[in-house]
């Protein structure tokens, strides 16, 4: 099987009139050595079922097939998500069975959506302008996802995997930080897509684990962290007056979790806003 390279990627956009739209965040990968990459730091096992979102033409989708027991792609365009297959029975007719097409917008899909078997990695070069949301509903909505592999804006990926105490902590450090062990895994250059974005990209890499020990739901906890980083100049005792009720109250709820009501959102963990959750008035 060969990879889609840079002239093929185009003829085909061209005969399919597809014109990458900053609308759907859309810029292919056309370099060869990056899609194997992204495979290769994947870690994927013959066992894995890998939920692609917006899999385009079919670049990154041809390099996962000869890794995983199978590739759910979601794609929100009906024009490549009808080609998709015609793309994969044409350059690897052998590993057409392992591909299923899902015609969905990934920050609403539900698990009903998807084929039997349910992913257990995601990998995806992700569209700019939904990659954090598109993240974490999969995180949410699909339980059996043990590793996430994909590729942001650069920044997006700083902020992903930022720790408590740098300036770049924010809501979706925390947020991501409650389904899983998130890190940087590389930066890649902007030569490597088609049309070339005006910013860089990076990998970030997560692993499943548990949420943190708490009697406060998902939902509760993260209405905490929305309120923290609102104002995130603010005292926290300030900032969560709203959330708590009075300003007296945050600061009840605070000293209760054992946290400075003085401090900053950017200082917390996520197990510390779950405490604050737990001891809301």
């Amino acid at each position: 099987m060969s990879l889609l390279g840079p002239v093929e990627i185009r003829n085909l956009a061209e005969k399919l009139d597809i014109r990458p739209t900053k609308k759907l965040g859309q810029n292919f990968v056309i370099d060869g050595g990056t899609v194997r990459r992204i495979v290769r730091v994947a870690g994927l096992r013959p066992d894995d079922v890998v939920i692609e979102v917006g899999p385009g033409l079919g670049s990154l989708t041809l390099a996962l097939l000869p890794e995983a027991r199978a590739v759910v792609a979601v794609e929100i365009d009906p024009v490549l998500a009808a080609q998709l297959p015609l793309t994969v029975a044409e350059r690897a007719p052998e590993l057409a069975g392992r591909l299923t097409v899902v015609l969905a917008d990934a920050m609403r899909v539900r698990p009903e959506e998807l084929p039997e078997h349910r992913p257990t990695a995601l990998v995806a070069n992700l569209p700019y302008n939904v990659s954090v949301p598109v993240v974490l509903h999969l995180l949410e909505t699909l339980p059996s996802l043990r590793n996430v592999l994909v590729m942001v804006q650069s920044e997006v990926a700083d902020r992903l995997a930022a720790v408590p105490g740098s300036k770049i902590y924010g809501i979706p450090s925390v947020k991501a930080a409650w389904y899983a062990d998130v890190r940087r895994a590389g930066p890649v250059g902007r030569t490597v897509f088609w049309p070339v974005p005006n910013v860089d990209s990076g990998l970030v890499a997560m692993t499943r684990r548990e949420p943190p020990a708490t009697g406060a739901a998902r939902e509760e906890v993260f209405a905490v962290v929305d309120a923290a980083f609102a104002q995130r100049r603010k005292t926290l005792r300030a900032a969560l007056a709203s959330w708590a009720g009075t300003a007296a109250a945050a600061e009840h709820a605070l000293r209760a979790a054992g946290v400075d009501p003085s401090a900053r959102g950017e200082q917390l963990t996520v197990e510390d806003f779950a405490r604050i959750a737990e001891n809301r008035p």
